[in-house]
């Protein structure tokens, strides 16, 4: 089933020998926090995905069973103190998150554990998510005095109802994995491994020829373009730089911080 697998230490990828890739965040002693390594792997993910015919499908993950990902690397990120400083970063991921979004090959979210903040938000960019028993996670950002800020807000008004989407944004819970299972965001709950889990669930997707696939998530982006995803999520980025640069903010993180 293998094809090779590539790793460093904060990502890592596997190619099987039916069309899937497997690409997973690697850093469990930081709750596979994103950091800029990570965005690196992410990007070189999606080079090899876009580039290579072989490649049917894609699926994300988290090491361990203890978080899916956590969002951004508060530590990290904290440096971040301007607009200008907050807008660099913020685009450069939800450019990413964007190209995922539109990557012309359906994606899958492995949620294997926690997903906070902007682990929702990378969820939120693939096309289906699965989620283990007792994953917990939530759009959490506006108890940071921030929105979204990798265009996840313009992602999950794709994904759900407008009206259940604005209410998970503005109340900033963290929910259970069978309410965001009513709520449409997750497609099943697995028990066990991970792994077995997404084979089981992408095994008749994998059953099909690779041009069948292409052609049915082609259209599905259809959808994006016509509703000028990219601009929106690049408005929104903008909107969550202005925010970030605020005492608010700042005061937030570093309580968090502190304690």
């Amino acid at each position: 089933m293998w094809k090779g697998e590539k790793k460093v230490n904060a990502f890592s990828s596997a190619k099987y020998e039916n069309g899937l890739l497997v690409w997973k965040i690697n850093r469990p002693e930081k709750r596979n926090a994103i950091n800029y390594e990570v965005m690196d792997g992410l990007e070189l993910m999606l080079n090899e995905a876009e580039r290579d015919s072989s490649i049917k499908a894609v699926a994300i993950t988290g090491e361990g069973d203890r978080a899916f990902c956590s969002g951004g690397d508060v530590v990290q990120f904290h440096r971040l103190k301007t607009e200008k400083q907050a807008y660099a970063m913020l685009s450069r991921m939800g450019n990413l998150l964007y190209r995922l979004t539109v990557l012309p090959k359906p994606t899958v979210a492995v949620m294997n554990g926690l997903a906070l903040g902007g682990g929702c938000e990378l969820a939120a960019a693939c096309d289906m998510r699965i989620a283990k028993a007792g994953t917990n996670a939530g759009f959490i950002q506006a108890n940071l005095a921030i929105t979204t800020g990798w265009g996840g807000a313009s992602l999950l008004y794709e994904k759900l109802d407008p009206s259940r989407a604005i209410q998970i944004l503005t109340e900033a819970q963290v929910l259970s994995v069978q309410e965001l299972k009513s709520f449409g965001f997750i497609n099943e709950i697995y028990e066990g491994d991970p792994l077995k889990a997404l084979e089981k669930f992408m095994k008749d997707i994998l059953s099909k020829e690779a041009g069948v696939l292409k052609s049915y998530k082609e259209s599905l982006i259809g959808k994006f373009y016509a509703s000028n995803l990219k601009q929106r999520m690049e408005q929104e980025i903008r909107r969550c730089a202005v925010l970030w640069a605020k005492d608010e903010h700042h005061q937030v993180v570093s309580s968090f911080l502190k304690r």
